[in-house]
């Protein structure tokens, strides 16, 4: 199977190219649009499974560095971030050099971000690794956390392309194929029925997650993202129906701390979450009962939730960058399909989540 899909944003337009040979596409891209110099920038995992594979790709007249950053969430700190610019100024790096994001999402996420940052902006292309990545690598968001906050520190930066070589997710544990599975039943769920119906047809427990189910709602996935990306690229208005489930899954993350849960089992806690509220304001006709069913058969293990107090989470949500005036700013579902943003008070969502936590086990 080999896709192309086009981001149409004017002039900072490009094609996320899906398949498994996609990196015969980079080749081609590379051949056609020489840099200067190149650095890949990779994670400690993925380079000892994947780098040699990748150099193959990669033309030998084109000069090339490396730099390797801790695994997962530890890439994306303030101090990883001043280290790779340390290392691509000693290397000398000019405006016609080209940073690769050679991993998963917090790869990405920090090579944009300092692609975004260094000497005022050069371009990147996206290789990611994991299936988690198909929502990160595409719409240009790009950074870094903070102790207080994640993403709390970052630019928008479009990559130049985006390929997916499909066989780099062969090597996924288990559990991540989990944590991208969630950033695909939000799409399913923001998007009209038939994705969600379909998905949930196809993966009926944890065995059903494997590379022959996930390709084409991995697609449908992207495909929704694009559409919202194009309309309100810079998140005005529509793009913020993306953080579904986040508003609670990034200070999950924040709270009970990066690699003790992964995001992707953070976002379902905070979908699960949101389905309740939708339930509450807008008598949203899912069943969170057999949703809850679903996706523990999948695997997912809602009861870590119960090791965050409500209080230090509602601390931690307004935090986050969506909040507004102090206020906590929820996507909720008026029905699937339908997001809508919703502000909640405080005494409201110290209730539910209390109620919430009590009713996980």
């Amino acid at each position: 199977m080999e896709k192309t899909i086009p981001i149409q944003l004017g002039d900072q337009s490009y094609l996320v190219n899906i398949g498994h040979h996609a990196l015969e596409k980079l080749t081609s891209y590379l051949q056609s649009n020489p840099p200067s110099k190149l650095c890949i920038i990779s994670d400690e995992t993925v380079s000892s499974l994947h780098m040699d594979t990748l150099l193959k790709a990669i033309p030998d007249s084109i000069p090339r560095c490396q730099f390797i950053t801790p695994n997962g969430e530890k890439a994306k700190s303030m101090d990883v971030y001043r280290d790779v610019l340390t290392y691509v100024i000693g290397e000398r790096l000019d405006r016609s050099a080209l940073f690769i994001a050679f991993g998963g999402g917090a790869v990405g996420d920090l090579t944009g971000f300092c692609a975004a940052t260094y000497i005022r902006g050069v371009p990147f292309i996206q290789v990611p690794t994991t299936l988690l990545a198909h929502d990160s690598s595409v719409g240009g968001k790009t950074g870094i956390n903070h102790p207080l906050g994640k993403n709390l520190i970052g630019a928008f930066h479009h990559p130049k392309a985006v390929f997916y070589h499909l066989p780099f997710l062969q090597t996924l544990p288990k559990r991540e194929w989990r944590s991208g599975f969630a950033e695909i039943i939000k799409a399913s769920l923001i998007s009209k029925q038939p994705f969600f119906d379909e998905l949930q047809r196809t993966v009926r427990d944890d065995y059903d997650i494997n590379i022959e189910n996930v390709v084409r709602p991995l697609v449908q996935g992207i495909e929704t993202k694009k559409r919202i990306v194009e309309m309100d690229e810079r998140e005005r208005g529509l793009r913020a129906y993306l953080n579904f489930g986040h508003t609670l899954g990034h200070a999950l993350e924040n709270e009970l701390g990066y690699g003790k849960i992964t995001h992707g089992e953070a976002v379902l806690i905070g979908i699960v979450y949101a389905l309740r509220l939708s339930q509450l304001f807008y008598n949203l006709a899912i069943s969170e009962k057999q949703f809850k069913e679903w996706v523990e058969r999948i695997g997912f293990d809602l009861t870590i939730i119960r090791k965050a107090a409500p209080v230090r989470l509602l601390n931690r949500m307004k935090n986050d960058k969506k909040t507004k005036m102090g206020k906590c700013n929820f996507v909720l579902l008026e029905k699937i399909g339908q997001p809508i943003l919703k502000e909640i008070d405080d005494e409201t969502i110290l209730q539910t989540l209390a109620t919430f936590i009590s009713d996980i086990g």
